[in-house]
Order: structure tokens, then C-alpha cells, then sequence
């Protein structure tokens, strides 16, 4: 009668009610994080008279095309995927969606598009094919060999569309709907046409195939990944799924190799692309401009040496047009090298004068002159007006604030007014081929994200419209610069919140290279607003080993992840308390994503005394088990420096860390083929063998990215009761 005795005592159990659901966090998640019915991608037409762009409804994450006149500032749909799908369910091929988790794209519907040179047409995918848009008429033609493409892209003059199916280069003419191969031989080990894993994760270079300039010829990159190591996710929910295999390659293990050929664009002989490929294994950027050859930057494996290289494209031979080096390791930007219209010179970015620079070479390879000085405060490239001879650019010497420049080779760089006075967040996503306007987001720590079209003078002329829901409040925020070492820092208040009283506190936390968290900009900084409220005080710091200040700064980190970022973090802290007295540094919890679990996880582990609870995020637990070229730049090769990796790996401090019970929570996406899910894993079996109790949150089925809404609610439902119940 034991199991009567069991059901009765379930029966009069009290009925546990669920928590009430937070408002702002059912908003944040539905909206993912305020972005839904935002526009992204604008791209002006050559008539300067209308700006195209893509944009999903505010809880929505179906994206439709639009189109905004810039003389009447009226906006119209100009095509649904509905009207393309009739009905039928939206479907991702496995290798699309790799290529959209690179790329950090989770929308549906028109993901991205292209305009044509002449701006006549529009291309665009959906559901695993391609189709254009005629804009005269909106006629819709369907590519019909496109099934299953990968990177459809309009030829130069318009007239083709080229795409990489079964892992081949195809490409059909557009007049006659004619499909032509051009590659052959290409396997699911040997692929014509793509970028491998760490070029899309690590170089952000997204393709692997460029047209030339008069749309005759294509240049290929062959990505031979049998050396490579293969690892397999399986969706835990689903094992009889099986698993998918993905070519990874760890730190000191083999790459894919690749090699670059150049064919006719109807297919034929390939001319084989010959460089030191032993000395300088990377393709890390090509490109194929008007009036220049095809030029590669290519680099070794440790990435302190890099060549740009010149293509004779009849011959497959290379010239080499400049050389640069870095002791410690040399950062890509892809925007490089940019040719002058007259293709007597290229503009190049480099860091070789202690922080980032643009310069001018001639085609010879000799240097001409600085546009851009280490001492801007350069971030990213905009756009390059030829007739002119503009260059537009983003950033600013305050690495919490980014503005709008531009500047001709014969001056100094000059805001853009966008009409915006209070500190901000401004980038440049569009220009103009004429110069007369651009498109710029500009955001503050008051206002979400808006879209301006400017004139490139200054004057606005128009707001591409946004139907984002405006959040129930605007973050309360304090900026300050702390330490000796002049940190970044930034504190979120409890909305009133009394002056004086203690609150526990909680450090948001990236901390890695790429990334700075101090900035003003509403949309990020909404999430720790709600955490404050609460009841805690949450601070962020950006610490050495963070981008935008100098060269030396960034390269703290070389060959040891685990000592300055935590390091800062703790100093930069322990100074905003000697100007914050209401931080309470007896009650101090961490949490972060990525780079940013990485470190929570190692203040948990190295620093208990400081940290009393942490919630680390999908973390790198053993850098050894990371990608080749993001952790061999920082740490080096692990046969060289195999120091470097024990003494960044958390596994080092597992077994003797004082971690107090229950101080440590990891959050991981089962299927997350960035950061794996057995990262976690290692750890978590180390700190049980070790006896040292934490807790797992497994998110099934869910990648480095965490586009589902009620996940994204439920995971930070999960992350505040964590910190309540410890702090």
C-alpha cells in the first residue's frame, strides 16, 4: 500500500504557483531584445532616390523587403515571403544554417539581398532558393537551378547570377534562364566555392568565390577539409536523429587546405592561384575590384605575418604589394584592401603605429600617405566615394561613444551631423556611390536604434521607419573612468534606488578581445537595466584585451587569457567602489556569454573571495578544444606554448578552487558548434570529481545564438532566482 501512502501525500501537497511572468522580459524576449521591426540592411539605389531595406514585424522575426523614397520619405512593400511561398512551410538546409549562425543571422523570411550594379534588380533567397525582382515592374523569376544554393551573387554587369550547389560553382544567365557549371570535381570534403569554418567564424570572410570585374571569370577557393578533425553534434532531444558531422579544427591540429583557382565563368580551365601556401597557409581576404587585379591577403599560422598579394589571373602568378608584421598577432578587416577607382593605389588598414591607421599605397606597393591616424579612433569602414576621393568612416577617440566621419586625402577627418548632440552610438551603414547621402544608425542611452538618411555634409533628410516597441523604461546609467589604468566603466541603478543603502552587485561581464560593453546605447544596455531593478547594482568594465583604445592595450592578453582580464575586471571594480560606496563588495556575483562565461566561469574558480556566484554562458573551458585561428592568434601554437593554454584553461583550476556550494551556474546550448556543448561538460564532470557542487542549465537544441523568445525568457527567469538566492 506504500504507493496509496505516496499518491495521497501528492495529493494533499500545496500546489506550487509559477512565478508570475516579468512583463519587461517577456517584451525583451518577443522582441528579441528590442530589434524586431527594426530595418536592417538598407542599401541605396545608384539614383540616389531610394534606400531598399528589410524590416519584420515588432514580435515577429519574419523579415519582408521595402523600399523608402528619399525625396517624399514614403515607404512601401515590395515583397513578402508569403507572396513567394504561397503557403508553404520556410525550410533551412543544414548547411544554410551553419552559414546563418556564422554570419549571426536568426530571421526568417529575406534574410539579406543584393542589389544589382545598375540597380534594376534585386536578389534575394527564401526557403533554400533564389529569386529576382525586376524593380521596374516587381516581376518575380525563380532561378530554378537554385535548390539548396549557398551565396548567390549578382555578376558585375547584372546579367548572371553565380551560387555554390553540391559543392560546385554554378551560375545562369538571367536573359535566357540558362544554368551553366562552372566548377567540377567538388565534394562534401574537397568544396568549390565556400569559405571554411574559421574564415566565416574568424576572418568574417563570408564567401568563397569572387566574379571578376567583367564578369568573364571566377576565382574559387578549393577547401580540402579531409586532414581536418570531425566532430559531431547530435540533437540530445532527437537521438534517433543521428548526428551531424562538421569539419572543426582544434588548436596545433590540421586546417582545411585551400588553394584558389580561377575559371571562365562558362566553366573550363582553371588557372591554378600560386603563393608560399607552406609559409602562409590563410586565405584571409580576397577581393576582385574595377581597374585592380585580384588581390589576396594571405597569412601564416601564427598570425604575425601577413603579404598582400597581387594575381596575374592568366598565369596564376603573384606579386607581393606590401608585407606587414606584428610580434604578437595582426587583427583582419575585410573592408581591405580597397583599390582607387584609377587603380594607381589601395587604401590598407593596419596597427603597425600602435593603434588602428588607414593608408594610402601606390599599385607598386610604396606608400603614399595616411588618411587616417592612429589617434582618430578609427572602428569601421563605411564607404569610399571615388570622384571625390571621400573615405567614410565610424568611430571616435572615446571608446564608449562612436560617430560618423568622413575624409578626403588632403584633410582632417570631419563629423557628420546627424542631429544628435548627446553622447551616442553612431555607424555608418550605407553610402552613397555618389557621395550625396549615406545611412547612419545612431542611437543614445535614451533612445533605441534609428535609421537616418543624411546628406553626407550633414542635414538629415529622412528616418527609415522603425516599428519597434518602445520599452517600458530607459536605463539609468553613470559612466566613469577608474583605476590607475584609466578603465571604462559603467553602473546600472536599481530605478529608486536610495542613496547610500548597500546593494549586492552583480559585474556584466565580456572582457575578451573584439568586444567593449561600455558604450551609450539604449538596446544593450536595457537587459542589465532590468537586472538593477531587481534590486542589485550591475557594472560593467572594459579592462586590457578590449579593442578601440591602442595597440598595446589589445595585446595585454598575448599568450594568457586567464590573468589581466580578470585582473581588470576585480581592480576596475574595487575602483568604481571607492567612488560607488553603495556597492557592496561583500555580495559580488558575475555573469557572461561566450568570452564573457569564460571569465565569469574563472572568477568563480580563481577568485571565490571576490566572487560569490557566477553564471557562466556557453564558456570556452579548455582553449585547446577551440578553433585554430581565433586561439592559436592570442595564445600561440600549443606545441610552442603549451603554457600558455594550461594556464588559460579553466580545467587548471577546477579540482583545487574554494568554490563555495552552489556558487557556480552553467548555461549551455546543446547543439552549439561554436562553443560545444562538451565544454561544459569537461567542466562540470571536473568540478563533480573534484567534489565541488554547481549547476547545469542546459539549453536542448539551441546554439552559441539564443533566438527562441521563451527560452530567452526562461533563461534569465533562471539567472535572477540564481543570484537572488546567493546574493
Amino acid at each position: 500500500m506504500r504507493w496509496l501512502s505516496v499518491l495521497l501525500l501528492t495529493l494533499t501537497a500545496p500546489v506550487l504557483a509559477a512565478p508570475p511572468v516579468d512583463p519587461f522580459l517577456q517584451q525583451y524576449a518577443q522582441t528579441r531584445r528590442f530589434s524586431s521591426g527594426r530595418p536592417l540592411q538598407p542599401q541605396i539605389a545608384p539614383d540616389d532616390k531610394t534606400i531598399l531595406f528589410l524590416r519584420a514585424q515588432p514580435t515577429a522575426n519574419k523579415q519582408t523587403l521595402f523600399a523608402f523614397d528619399v525625396a517624399t520619405g514614403a515607404t512601401r512593400e515590395i515583397l513578402t515571403p508569403e507572396a513567394i511561398l504561397q503557403g508553404a512551410e520556410e525550410t533551412l538546409s543544414a548547411a544554410e544554417k551553419a552559414r546563418r549562425e556564422r554570419m549571426r543571422v536568426s530571421s526568417r523570411g529575406f534574410a539579406g539581398f543584393q542589389l544589382s550594379e545598375d540597380g534594376a534588380r534585386i536578389l534575394l533567397s527564401l526557403s533554400g532558393k533564389s529569386y529576382v525582382v525586376a524593380r521596374a515592374d516587381g516581376h518575380v523569376t525563380e532561378l530554378k537551378g537554385s535548390a539548396g544554393a549557398l551565396d548567390p551573387q549578382f555578376s558585375p554587369d547584372g546579367g548572371h547570377v553565380a551560387y555554390v550547389r553540391d559543392n560546385d560553382v554554378y551560375q545562369v544567365d538571367l536573359a535566357t534562364g540558362r544554368e551553366q557549371r562552372v566548377t567540377t570535381g567538388g565534394s562534401a570534403q574537397n568544396a568549390h566555392g565556400v569559405a571554411e569554418f574559421v574564415a566565416q567564424e574568424e576572418m568574417k570572410r563570408m564567401t568563397g568565390y569572387w566574379w571578376s570585374p567583367d564578369s568573364q571569370f571566377i576565382a574559387f577557393a578549393e577547401v580540402d577539409t579531409s586532414p581536418v578533425e570531425k566532430l559531431t553534434i547530435v540533437d540530445v532531444m532527437h537521438p534517433e536523429n543521428g548526428g551531424e558531422t562538421v569539419a572543426y579544427p582544434r588548436p596545433g591540429k590540421a586546417n582545411a587546405v585551400v588553394r584558389l583557382g580561377i575559371v571562365p565563368a562558362t566553366g573550363g580551365k582553371v588557372t591554378w592561384v600560386r603563393w608560399d601556401a607552406q609559409a602562409l597557409p590563410y586565405l584571409a581576404t580576397a577581393t576582385w575590384q574595377k581597374g585592380a587585379p585580384l588581390t589576396l591577403v594571405v597569412q601564416n599560422r601564427a598570425q604575425t605575418s601577413e603579404q598582400v598579394l597581387a594575381v596575374e589571373a592568366k598565369t596564376g602568378t603573384t606579386r607581393t604589394l606590401l608585407t606587414e608584421t606584428d610580434p604578437a598577432w595582426l587583427n583582419l578587416d575585410q573592408d581591405f584592401p580597397r583599390w582607387l577607382a584609377d587603380g594607381r593605389g589601395f587604401l590598407w588598414y593596419t596597427e603597425r603605429n600602435g593603434g588602428p591607421e588607414v593608408v594610402e599605397y601606390r599599385a607598386d606597393g610604396a606608400l603614399v600617405r595616411t588618411w587616417v591616424k592612429p589617434t582618430a579612433g578609427w572602428r569601421t569602414f563605411a564607404g569610399y566615394v571615388a570622384h571625390d576621393r571621400t573615405l567614410y568612416f565610424s568611430g571616435d577617440v572615446d571608446p564608449t561613444q562612436s560617430h560618423v566621419w568622413r575624409v578626403t586625402d588632403a584633410g582632417a577627418p570631419v563629423r557628420i551631423d546627424t542631429g544628435e548632440h548627446a553622447p551616442a552610438t553612431e555607424m555608418a551603414t550605407a553610402v552613397a556611390k555618389s557621395g550625396s547621402l549615406l545611412v547612419a544608425t545612431s542611437q543614445t542611452d535614451r533612445t533605441l536604434p534609428k535609421l537616418l538618411v543624411l546628406r553626407s555634409d550633414g542635414g538629415n533628410l529622412g528616418e527609415l521607419p522603425s516599428l519597434v516597441l518602445p520599452p517600458p523604461f530607459a536605463p539609468q546609467l553613470e559612466f566613469f573612468t577608474v583605476g590607475g589604468a584609466a578603465f571604462h566603466a559603467m553602473l546600472f541603478r536599481p530605478h529608486g534606488a536610495k542613496p547610500g543603502v548597500k546593494l549586492p552587485t552583480i559585474v556584466s561581464v565580456y572582457g575578451g578581445p573584439t568586444t567593449t560593453v561600455v558604450r551609450h546605447a539604449m538596446r544593450e544596455n536595457l537587459l542589465d537595466q532590468w537586472l538593477a531593478d531587481q534590486g542589485f547594482l550591475v557594472v560593467r568594465v572594459d579592462g586590457r584585451g578590449t579593442p578601440l583604445r591602442t595597440t598595446a592595450w589589445e595585446r595585454a592578453v598575448h599568450r594568457d587569457f586567464a590573468t589581466v582580464p580578470l585582473d581588470d575586471q576585480i581592480a576596475g571594480l574595487q575602483a568604481l567602489a571607492q567612488r560607488v560606496p553603495e556597492i557592496d563588495l561583500q555580495r559580488v556575483g558575475i555573469y557572461g556569454w561566450s568570452f564573457g562565461g569564460y571569465l565569469a566561469a574563472l572568477a568563480a574558480l580563481k577568485r571565490p573571495d571576490v566572487f560569490k556566484a557566477a553564471v557562466a554562458g556557453a564558456p570556452v573551458v579548455d582553449w585547446a578544444d577551440y578553433d585554430t585561428h581565433y586561439t592559436e592568434r592570442y595564445l600561440g601554437l600549443p606545441d610552442a606554448h603549451p603554457e600558455a593554454y594550461a594556464r588559460s584553461s579553466l580545467l587548471t583550476y577546477a579540482s583545487d578552487a574554494a568554490l563555495p556550494i552552489g556558487a557556480l551556474l552553467l548555461i549551455h546550448g546543446t547543439a552549439d558548434d561554436n562553443v560545444y556543448f562538451f565544454h561544459t561538460l569537461k567542466l562540470s564532470n571536473a568540478l563533480f570529481l573534484a567534489g565541488k557542487p554547481h549547476e547545469i542549465l542546459p539549453l536542448s537544441g539551441l546554439t552559441h545564438m539564443v533566438p527562441d523568445p521563451l527560452v530567452t525568457q526562461r533563461e534569465y527567469e533562471r539567472v535572477l532566482s540564481f543570484f537572488r538566492a546567493r546574493l
